[in-house]
């Protein structure tokens, strides 16, 4: 647990202005988060790997297939200019 003297110096440390009604509930939070710290130091790691993600989960990909017709006729008659499988549009860098 820090105190409120210690909530002071890290005030000053961290360049934080704690305005005389915040401080309170800032040194209580700390310190729940302090306690919460001291209860996870607890717990028995020894064996444990490291996770690179929480979640043990397989990426699933979908198979790679053609789901879609081919429209690019359709598409075309609709384009300005199209030509031989392209659609031509105007010179806009110099």
């Amino acid at each position: 647990m820090i105190t409120k003297q210690e909530l002071g110096v890290l005030g000053d440390l961290a360049q934080l202005s704690l305005d005389p009604e915040s401080r309170d509930s800032t040194l209580r939070a700390i310190n729940e988060v302090l306690e919460l710290v001291a209860i996870m130091n607890t717990a028995e790691c020894e064996g444990v790997k490291p996770l690179a993600h929480p979640l043990e989960a397989e990426q699933l990909l979908r198979s790679d297939k053609v789901t879609e017709v081919n429209q690019v006729a359709k598409f075309s008659q609709a384009a300005p200019l199209f030509k031989e499988g392209l659609y031509l549009v105007p010179k806009v860098i110099e």
